[in-house]
């Protein structure tokens, strides 16, 4: 074992001594007792967070009970969510801060192990990064979703707040009428309700294999949630003793098979920057098109919040993603899992409990999955969720207007300077532009909120899970970088097409070269981890290509 170089050297007294002086007996320092990590990124911001000191002390309870030496260590997390209009752009450099701090504790203290107690956008991703990275053994476990309050019949949650921005502004409500809802949306510990990032990322969790079956979809405040960190603890000592590493677990076939699970359920389009990151910690390329090729082939099976009417907390109920995988087991690989199943294995042995919340193959919600891909003169690639997508949408051509900031996008809305056909466009989001590529869910929800059912919105940032509607993020190349969305202006028309895969605006090759040489970055102030996220990703694209 890694740790035993600190339990057995003459050279290691002094280091003996230190663990000792941090709560060590010397009974933790026999040979044979696995030092295992355990990154916790419990804090009081987070509604997702909240609860996960609670699993954090059953994880160590589960360690301990099976023969190991937890030693735990605090994880940052932010709640795009609350950073959203407030400073938004930090929040994907965080998952590279995530996945340094795993490495930065593992590989100082000789770790033979260690678990990620996690929820939220990105700090999922940069714990799976990070096992990737150090390929030490490593489980995950995610947070579970909170629960939608039920009000005569409503459902009520907190990312509803979002599109009531649209309707202040919009003069469809008043400042009053919003502050009484208030109170109906708090809904307590959980990653919010709906198939955003969070549950999205959890959901891959468990489709990768790297988490406890059921663990993506069961509710933060089940009892069951606790026994699942218990046993997680367990299992993790047992992944030591075995030897059984994160690339043995995330192959390509693993990678395939959680693109095939997020396709059918409609995930959030940041599962485009994540997977492919993830992936490449671990040494496999993923491409954009592979989502697209996926989708394709991929019948739309769970009608989830934001798209549809139903929480992750159904999807529970239903069976979980268990049962999602059972619904597409032909078109999935085997693969082993931290759980000593097969993926195969794991999908064989569920029930689909309810025909509606979870459908089949045949009768779909949708025929192809949640992602497209698109490409004209405008991207090489741009991301949008076809499934949240209304069918009249699918083709739209309408004239641009370009905003540079979301303030002025949402001023517009409150002055009614955005007419019905039009297409937003918000050039200089990406992560060397903004820097930090930040989601656009206030502006998308206003927009909707205002009732605008013809607006589309462009933009080389990103969206949130939350997102719906004609709305294509993560253009690349970025307008920083010499992309072709930092040369449309005003009243250029855009063609979209969703059936065909293109997005284009009606301009000559030669004139968007001519404009791109006038073209001037925004001026933005940076702080000193900005600075850097734009060093990164100055002349590559948001997947570090």
């Amino acid at each position: 074992m890694r740790s035993d170089i600190l339990k057995k050297n003459v050279e290691t007294i002094p280091h003996r001594a230190l663990l000792m002086s941090a709560g060590l007996q010397k009974d933790d320092l026999e040979a044979g007792k696995p030092f295992i990590g355990v990154a916790n990124s419990y804090n009081d911001l987070i509604p997702g967070h909240i609860h996960l000191g609670e699993l954090t002390r059953e994880v160590k309870r589960g360690i301990r009970d099976a023969g190991g030496v937890p030693l735990e260590w605090g994880v940052p997390g932010i709640c795009d969510g609350i950073a959203m209009s407030v400073e938004m752009r930090l929040s994907l450099p965080s998952r590279e801060h995530i996945a340094d701090n795993i490495e930065l504790m593992t590989l100082s203290h000789s770790l033979d192990g260690w678990i990620g107690v996690t929820n939220c956008d990105k700090i999922t991703p940069g714990m799976l990064m990070a096992a990737g990275r150090l390929n030490l053994p490593a489980i995950m476990v995610t947070g579970g979703p909170m629960k939608a309050n039920v009000i005569d019949g409503k459902k009520y949650h907190p990312i509803q707040g979002f599109s009531m921005v649209g309707e202040i502004k919009a003069g469809k409500m008043s400042m009053e009428e919003a502050e009484k809802r208030l109170d109906c949306m708090v809904c307590g510990a959980g990653s919010c309700v709906g198939l955003y990032t969070a549950n999205t990322m959890a959901v891959v969790t468990e489709s990768l294999g790297m988490s406890l079956t059921k663990c993506a979809t069961t509710p933060a405040l089940d009892p069951l949630k606790k026994q699942q960190a218990y046993e997680s603890g367990k299992r993790i000592v047992e992944l030591v003793k075995k030897n059984i590493r994160p690339r043995d677990i995330m192959t390509k076939a693993a990678f395939e098979n959680a693109i095939r699970v997020d396709m059918a359920m409609g995930g959030s389009t940041n599962t485009v920057l994540h997977i492919p990151m993830i992936a490449r910690s671990v040494g496999i390329d993923i491409a954009v098109d592979q989502f697209d090729a996926i989708s394709r082939k991929m019948p739309h099976l769970c009608s989830i919040i934001p798209a549809g009417p139903y929480e992750i907390t159904d999807i529970n109920a239903a069976g979980g993603v268990p049962a999602v995988m059972k619904r597409i087991l032909g078109m999935l690989k085997d693969n082993p899992t931290v759980n000593g199943k097969s993926i195969l294995e794991i999908a064989q042995a569920a029930t689909v409990i309810d025909e509606e919340v979870i459908r089949s193959m045949d009768n779909p919600y949708h025929q192809e999955g949640g992602i497209a891909v698109l490409k004209g003169n405008i991207a090489a690639s741009g991301i949008i969720k076809q499934t949240a997508l209304a069918p009249e949408m699918f083709v739209h051509k309408g004239p641009a207007k370009v905003f540079y900031n979301e303030q002025d996008l949402l001023d517009a809305i409150e002055t009614k300077k955005i007419a019905e056909g039009d297409v937003l466009v918000l050039p200089f989001q990406g992560p060397a532009g903004a820097p930090g590529m930040p989601e656009m869910l206030t502006p998308t929800d206003a927009v909707k909120g205002a009732g605008y059912k013809r607006v589309a919105l462009l933009t080389d940032g990103r969206f949130s899970g939350a997102t719906t509607g004609p709305c294509i993020g993560h253009i690349e190349m970025e307008a920083f970088n010499g992309g072709a969305i930092g040369a449309i202006k005003d009243g250029d028309m855009i063609e979209i097409d969703i059936p065909n895969r293109t997005l284009n605006v009606v301009l000559s090759p030669e004139e968007i070269k001519k404009r791109l040489s006038s073209v001037r970055s925004v001026e933005r102030k940076l702080t000193s981890m900005l600075e850097n996220y734009r060093k990164t990703y100055t002349g590559v694209n948001c997947y570090g290509k």
